[in-house]
């Protein structure tokens, strides 16, 4: 990567510093210079497309004429002298703008960017405020583009982002740039929902009002007119940062929120779309108790008294859940006590998330940050798609292939944000990218080799790959000829690597695959330090490798430094003799546990429990069988602390303030606990955190996530509503006429009003919105950051809690010595008449809680078997050579001794002998994987 020297540059007659790798435009704006710009983007680049941002340089001091250039592609020199306010390049501004908005409608006050409007902004910025233009308007028809995106091409200023970003950064292929000159269209053949995941960051990246969030025109309120608050996307554990908008009780829309260590400017579409379960029919709003048999309705006092009641039976059991926040789950540990407290994952997933924290500890490798990812020059991804079970880290990952082109542009003297020269460089190269997996990944088109396998053959690979790199480390036996070549063309490929990253997961719940990919890692490490021989590679050594091990859930990483036991554990304690006497009352925090035990496993826990309590904020089949129900605060109504698989500890804060009797879940275990007589004396979230960190040495640092409810910008709360906010009253009127001012939340430092301190030196936990004078659009982050693309002004949000070394290390700090993991599974063998059954991740659909979305709702495809070619199909193939996404008539599996019809689709990519599907769609009365009976329907098994 090139060095950053730090210049003088001159505007208008005053020297101001620039950064050497940066453009002229970049430079202006990081000053603090109002230069309007529409095509550049801080991870886009620079094409130069949309000459909005022009200015006058000067060769030297006794240049008096200069010349107009476009600032975003122009390099920053030392010395450099340009002026911004010169009239030419005004008028050339003002050109550019006029003439953009020639066919642009006079549709401000309906279109739904209004008032958030980039176009607006610089048509103001360049005192465009009267229209000379009096022919025909340009008219373009608009396309369906599915539930996320609304489309209306008539704002179109042909910037060019969308497509930039959607072909270019995300790598979809199905929106395009049709016609040329002034008929220039921007996007589908034909009508049909957009298909790449990253779709909704068209809204953003759009600066007019061509892309906008169709969900949210459904509940449209202006950005003013709306609540803000930051928040951590509760959909994967990858801890994007968000802000969610509210207004009257309700979630309206969610946005990127910037951390420059993790999403950036990008967020997937699960995660922008998914948070309608907060506001969905299966909403708890109140407390039940079962009375002869019914759920009824009960104030809390009596619900409280109940319970207080129940637990006098026996022992209480608590189960918490990997998608609470660390605050519920740790007080639900502290009403049932430590050695009663689950973490509600069953089996081969409750070891998994406890191994992976420790196995990112103990090794030698970095572990990286979603931005350093993009920086890797070789990539292996092993045993997991990435783009259905962490999709931002995936789109990260693709950044990779970048890399070609910017070796070929640094050296030929190009900066890398010259993105039309840099791709063109690096056209028909390949990165060093290998992909690993039993099925196609989103991320195959982008890789140098993928290669296809059964889990335990994948693990058998990755081995041999670490021992080819060290051979002090175990090397599997009886490796096929093929797969010893694959596994020397990749030792090889990372080994002469300086940033090599493996990356590895839980999806197929094999621990063999993240310990295959932590010997890789410290095998490359041992070569960086000399430990290791690197024979066979015929490269140079490794000097900075990376291991990022992927976690199912948000907050899986924070359950697995709490602790807990298993639910196998729980299952164990309903038996005869079972420990501590069967279990009493049976507490269930925020967990569907239909989702992770079958009927019968269920069936067997509950009839061993005497008493059932339930704390969710949805209503799921196992609230129906409980004895209790507690409703629980969703994300946008509670703050919390999430860990995401980096160990990033991460605050939320609330958007609302939910109508009670709804709270937050720590606050019902609180309750619980005070009824019960054991007060925890617990009076808001920060004296849970300090709590947390006082009992949980691993967790001691979680308060430096976000500043704290006290915290105050020049001695006032943040606000979080924008000043021109309106309508207090008005939402009022059907309760009262009277204007009742909002009452703070106790876990918040934000004031729900208009009234309270705003401004760019916010810390980045606390940022509610973006908006400064002049920037009414999300391009006003540009004022938050303390360089453009680089960390927030008043510092990013959260706190990283596995970079200090293992327990086990000594004084010093250094770790212990490296210890090899040998657990190499025996080679993967075809069963006659069976499968080995692997769990399938969608990025639409196997998501608990995104699926309760109606934007995502209506993307879930039907779920069928894919299982490897070879089964009779519906139309003939003779003429074929492959067969690939062949629909067949269906197919039986034998699952428990019972008989499941299943629809099926022959897919090639799988492997002989393998089948997947969506696991929550089966009963889940085993863990997958598992040996399955399979037949066409209608045979018998």
């Amino acid at each position: 990567m090139a060095t950053t020297h730090i210049a003088t540059i001159h505007i208008d007659g005053r020297p101001y510093p620039a950064r050497t790798d940066e453009n002229l435009l970049q430079a202006c704006l990081e000053n603090g210079f109002d230069l309007p710009y529409f095509c550049w983007h801080p991870d886009l680049g620079s094409v130069g497309a949309c000459r909005q941002c022009a200015v006058r340089q000067y060769a030297g001091p006794d240049d008096r004429r200069g010349r107009i250039v476009m600032a975003c592609m122009t390099a920053v020199t030392d010395g450099a002298i340009l002026s911004i306010a010169d009239d030419e390049a005004r008028q050339f501004r003002a050109g550019i703008i006029e003439w953009l908005m020639t066919n642009h409608p006079h549709d401000c006050p309906v279109c739904a960017e209004g008032g958030e409007c980039h176009l607006q902004d610089m048509t103001v910025m360049t005192g465009h405020a009267v229209r000379r233009y009096r022919f025909d308007k340009r008219t373009h028809r608009n396309q369906d583009l599915g539930p996320f995106v609304r489309h209306e091409m008539n704002r179109c200023i042909a910037c060019y982002r969308c497509v930039r970003f959607y072909r270019d950064y995300a790598g979809g292929t199905d929106l395009a740039a049709f016609g040329m000159h002034n008929d220039v269209y921007f996007g589908r053949q034909a009508d049909g929902a957009l298909e790449s995941g990253f779709a909704g960051n068209l809204v953003e990246i759009c600066p007019t009002g061509v892309f906008t969030d169709k969900p949210f025109t459904r509940v449209y309120a202006r950005k003013w007119n709306m609540d803000g608050a930051p928040s951590v996307c509760t959909h994967c554990a990858v801890g994007c940062n968000i802000i969610v908008n509210a207004r009257q009780g309700t979630v309206r829309r969610v946005m990127n929120r910037y951390h420059a260590a993790v999403n950036r400017y990008f967020l997937c579409d699960r995660g922008r779309f998914g948070h309608g379960f907060a506001s969905a029919p299966t909403r708890l709003a109140v407390p039940t108790c079962r009375v002869d048999g019914q759920q009824t309705v009960v104030p809390v006092r009596q619900a409280l008294d109940r319970f207080a009641a129940l637990a006098a039976d026996g022992p209480i059991i608590g189960i918490g859940s990997e998608r609470a926040s660390l605050e519920a789950n740790f007080a639900l540990r502290a009403l049932a006590g430590a050695a009663g407290f689950s973490t509600g994952l069953n089996g081969p997933r409750h070891d998994l998330a406890m191994l992976l924290p420790a196995l990112l500890q103990a090794s030698p490798a970095r572990n990286p940050t979603l931005h350093e990812m993009e920086q890797a020059d070789a990539v292996l991804v092993l045993g997991e798609d990435v783009s259905a079970t962490a999709p931002r880290l995936a789109l990260a990952l693709r950044q990779t292939a970048r890399l070609p082109g910017y070796q070929a542009a640094a050296a030929a003297g190009v900066p890398r944000w010259m993105d039309a020269a840099t791709r063109m460089m690096g056209a028909g190269q390949r990165a060093p990218f290998f992909v690993l997996a039993p099925d196609a990944t989103g991320l195959d088109d982008i890789a140098q080799e993928c290669w296809r396998a059964a889990p335990d053959d994948l693990a058998r690979l990755g081995f041999a790959i670490a021992h080819r790199i060290d051979p002090a480390s175990p090397e599997p036996a009886d490796l096929t000829e093929a797969e010893s070549a694959c596994a020397e063309r990749i030792a090889r490929a990372l080994a002469g690597a300086a940033r090599p990253l493996v990356v590895a997961g839980t999806q197929y719940g094999l621990a063999a695959l993240p310990h295959a990919a932590a010997n890789i890692a410290a095998a490359l490490a041992g070569q960086g330090r000399g430990q290791g021989t690197g024979q066979g590679t015929g490269e140079g050594p490794g000097r900075d490798p990376a291991l990022s091990l992927v976690q199912p859930a948000c907050n899986t990483m924070g359950l697995a430094l709490l602790g807990g036991t298993s639910l196998e554990a729980v299952a164990g304690m309903v038996r005869p003799g079972g420990i501590g006497g069967g279990i009493g009352t049976l507490v269930v925090m925020e967990n569907d546990l239909t989702r992770h035990l079958g009927p019968p496993a269920l069936d067997h826990l509950l009839s061993g429990v005497r008493h059932l309590v339930v704390i969710d904020h949805t209503a799921t089949p196992l609230a129906a069988r409980a004895d209790i129900v507690l409703p629980a605060a969703a994300f946008s109504e509670c703050g919390g602390t999430l860990v995401g698989s980096e160990g990033r500890a991460q605050r939320f804060l609330p958007v609302l303030t939910p109508d009670r009797p709804i709270q937050a879940a720590w606050r019902w275990a609180r309750d619980l606990a005070r009824a019960l007589g054991r007060d925890p004396g617990w009076t808001d979230l920060d004296s849970v955190i300090a709590a947390i960190a006082a009992a949980t040495p691993r967790l001691a640092a979680i308060g430096a996530a976000a500043p704290d409810a006290a915290y105050r910008l020049d001695g006032r709360r943040v606000r979080a509503e924008p000043d021109r906010f309106d309508g207090r009253t008005a939402m009022r009127a059907n309760i009262s006429v009277r204007d009742q001012p909002p009452h703070p939340n106790p876990d918040s430092p934000l004031a729900p009003s208009m009234e309270g301190a705003y401004g760019p030196d916010l810390p980045g936990a606390l940022i509610p919105y973006y908006q400064q004078p002049g920037w009414n659009s999300v391009q006003s982050l540009n004022r938050f950051q303390q360089e453009i693309g680089g960390p927030m002004r008043g510092g990013d949000g959260g706190v990283r809690l596995l970079d200090a070394p293992p327990a086990s290390a000594p004084p010093g700090g250094t770790p212990p010595a490296r210890a090899w993991h040998s657990d190499i599974p025996p080679r993967f063998t075809p069963r006659p008449g069976q499968v080995l059954l692997l769990p399938q991740a969608r990025l639409f659909g196997t998501e608990e809680l995104s699926t309760l979305s109606p934007p995502i709702a209506a993307r879930i495809e039907p779920p069928t078997l894919r299982i490897a070619p070879g089964w009779p199909t519906t139309e003939t193939t003779a003429t074929e050579t492959t067969v690939t996404q062949t629909t067949v008539t269906g197919a039986t599996i034998t699952l428990m001794g019972r008989p499941v019809s299943l629809p099926v689709t022959c897919d090639a990519a799988i492997p002989a002998g393998l089948a997947l599907y969506p696991a929550h769609d089966l009963d889940r009365s085993f863990s997958l994987p598992v040996w399955v009976d399979v037949a066409p329907a209608g045979q018998g098994q």
